[in-house]
């Protein structure tokens, strides 16, 4: 017996293939090199649906979380090939999962004789190759590698049961765009340029992995007008500034490409991004110095209260709609609202305990606090 097809695999095959067709094209056209194979829409297809029934059943107990990277033996330098290729069914793709379940490992898929078959895995991927990860149960997102680090990945589709999310690439030119939005968009761009914005985003995934819901505010260095809206006495204060994440950021960019260095980075964000956990939010500079946690948001002195924030998500099709902050959320939506209104030179990162993860900050253009709805792009 088969499983019936998943209809949004069908649905997004070829506005998958178009994707990746035009950024390889554009890679190509700038001289990019060791790029991956475009994949065709009847792979795609037949990729997205394996996944999707394999993420609904159990082994062991268990989910099955994997990662599946559509390229030949011939693009891998050093994969772990199998003697026997496995056939690219939901079957297959569960009883591996325990395998091959922890970051930065993929399932290799590839024709033989006509056939998609899963014929190893590998940890080094070429740039721009097509990856499909199931998360969970029904969550599937396809994406593929940028830059030289292989570690940064872009989001292009979303796939939750029947709901089909595809990632706005010309969500970068909405007026007032973050430079953390653009950043996690990424296209047609090898690597962001501006580090700040790098931390951000990881900082970012940091905070929404904990599953605790957490507000961080990013504030300009060397101002203090941010206190104006924190009610005193903060519960946890730091002084002097933390500062472990900004000594790494301002090491040399060869000292960079070292593993240690790198493995460092991770560690500090993690430990920053572990504090917005506590009740309350952390605050750190543009500079990444830590200078509080746990803290109090209150309306400034003279200030108004944030009434009206406009809402959008970089999803094809999505609609700017302006609403109550009180409707994004709870306490910590409302609260960050307020910050942003009130200090219009900062940022407010929120997330929710339900995966959701929304960042705030004002917009000249539309004169009011902008909330960008951006858990599609961390995933």
């Amino acid at each position: 017996m088969t499983e019936p097809a998943y209809p949004a695999a069908r649905a997004v095959a070829d506005t998958v293939q178009k994707q990746f067709a035009r950024h390889i094209a554009a890679a190509r056209r700038q001289g990019q090199q060791e790029l991956a194979t475009e994949p065709d829409a009847p792979a795609v297809e037949a990729i997205i649906d394996a996944a999707f029934w394999a993420s609904l059943r159990r082994e062991e107990g268990y989910s099955p979380k994997i990662s599946l990277a559509f390229l030949s033996p011939e693009q891998v330098g050093r994969p772990l090939t199998f003697e026997r290729r496995l056939p690219l069914t939901p079957t297959a793709l569960a009883r591996l999962a325990p395998a091959v379940e922890r970051p930065g490992i993929h399932l290799c898929v590839w024709r033989d004789r006509g056939q998609l078959c899963v014929w190893g895995t590998t940890r080094v991927i070429p740039r721009l190759c097509f990856v499909l990860e199931v998360i969970e149960p029904g969550l599937l997102v396809v994406k593929y590698r940028r830059g030289q680090d292989p570690g940064k990945f872009v989001n292009v589709v979303v796939l939750k049961g029947d709901q089909i999310k595809v990632v706005d690439e010309e969500g970068t030119s909405l007026p007032d765009c973050p430079g953390l939005i653009t950043s996690l968009l990424g296209f047609g761009s090898p690597a962001p340029k501006d580090d700040s914005v790098n931390v951000l985003v990881q900082l970012a995934v940091s905070m929404r992995a904990h599953g605790r819901g957490g507000s961080l505010l990013v504030v300009p260095q060397g101002s203090e007008v941010w206190r104006e809206s924190i009610v005193w006495p903060v519960a946890y204060s730091v002084a002097p500034a933390f500062s472990e994440l900004a000594e790494l950021m301002r090491r040399d960019a060869e000292e960079r490409d070292r593993r240690l260095w790198r493995e460092a980075l991770l560690d500090a964000v993690d430990a920053v991004g572990g504090l917005t956990a506590v009740d309350g939010a952390a605050l750190i500079t543009d500079r990444f110095e830590l200078l509080a946690f746990g803290a109090k948001i209150g309306r400034r002195e003279g200030g108004a209260q944030v009434e009206r924030v406009v809402v959008t998500e970089p999803v094809v099709g999505d609609a700017a709609s302006v609403v109550s902050p009180a409707q994004l959320g709870g306490t910590r939506h409302l609260s960050a609202a307020q910050f942003v209104q009130d200090q219009r030179d900062s940022v407010a990162l929120v997330a929710s305990q339900d995966g959701r993860f929304t960042v705030f900050a004002w917009s000249p253009c539309e004169d009011m606090v902008h909330a960008h709805r951006v858990e599609t792009l961390l995933l």
